[in-house]
């Protein structure tokens, strides 16, 4: 006789969601994307709240997209304020500001690059060292020297007084030179091949000729790097043309919209749309530059 066979029970167990690992690419990819949005979502608040109407701009929560739009806020924006002198002031002072970093920036950079004097190194190291300096610390001093000299006083000692309150010149000179455009620039004509240079001594050519026909042509993105990072420093800065402007004919874009803002008070929509207009130009800056910025600090060794 036959006894039936009983078949082994087979135990199947749910199966648990694949969880990715921490190092996993899928796991860095979500975790940046969400970096993204936290840093993108100021940048899309402003942009939408300047569409929306006053009752939706200051609704909480607020609402992701605007339930009608509204572009006559920036009509209404420019209508209050001289806007387009305030950024003609803004772009004067910053290309004024780019121009002469470059030139002051390229000069010492290829006199501490290429060029051997005594106590350089030193000289360099004691440069470089005021980069770490807060720019708090010279306020008072540069508005010492920007200010007018009282009546009986010398306006050369014990510190010159330039009198230069309240005028474009006052908010270009004390950001001519930079530290840091100095350093950058250095790192990259220190990585130029001396045969060049010593190719071009053959050729009778000097020092300037050299820096002009060599030196500059094959370093573009570090001079474009420089130059975008002096322009949106300039276009930024707000403390120091706070302090040495008082009259809407020289003063920039972000002392203006810093009185519009008492101006407008609660009206968030409107303030919204100010910002918008103010960051635009830096913004497109940016995505025009982005590629030589880029390809300026690869270049030169510098990493974040």
């Amino acid at each position: 006789m036959n006894t039936p066979q009983v078949l082994p029970r087979v135990i199947t167990r749910p199966m648990r969601p694949r969880v990715p690992a921490i190092t996993s690419t899928l796991f860095k990819h979500l975790l940046l994307i969400l970096a993204g949005i936290f840093v993108a979502y100021p940048f899309y608040f402003m942009v939408t709240s300047a569409f929306k109407e006053f009752f939706e701009a200051t609704a909480v929560p607020p609402t992701l997209f605007p339930t009608s739009w509204h572009p006559e806020n920036y009509a209404e924006v420019w209508s209050k304020q001289p806007w387009g002198r305030f950024f003609a002031n803004t772009f004067f002072i910053a290309g004024a500001s780019v121009a002469g970093e470059i030139v002051i920036a390229v000069l010492a950079a290829y006199a501490f690059a290429q060029m051997n004097f005594r106590g350089k190194n030193v000289l360099f190291a004691l440069f470089l060292a005021t980069y770490m300096m807060p720019g708090e610390a010279t306020l008072i001093p540069n508005f010492v020297m920007m200010s007018k000299a009282p009546p009986g006083v010398n306006p050369l000692f014990p510190i010159p007084r330039l009198n230069l309150y309240d005028t474009y010149a006052a908010q270009i000179l004390p950001f001519l030179a930079s530290a840091f455009s100095v350093f950058l620039l250095r790192q990259q004509f220190l990585a130029i091949p001396k045969e060049l240079r010593d190719a071009a001594v053959i050729d009778g050519a000097g020092h300037a000729r050299f820096l002009w026909s060599i030196v500059l042509p094959i370093s573009v993105p570090a001079l474009v790097t420089v130059a975008i990072l002096s322009f949106y420093a300039s276009w930024n800065s707000f403390q120091w043309p706070f302090i040495v402007t008082s009259s809407a004919a020289v003063r920039p874009i972000q002392v203006a919209l810093n009185a519009f803002s008492a101006e407008a008070g609660s009206h968030y929509h409107l303030l919204m749309a100010a910002a918008s207009l103010v960051v635009a130009p830096i913004v497109l800056l940016y995505l025009i530059g982005q590629r030589f910025l880029v390809q300026g600090v690869a270049r030169t060794g510098i990493r974040g």
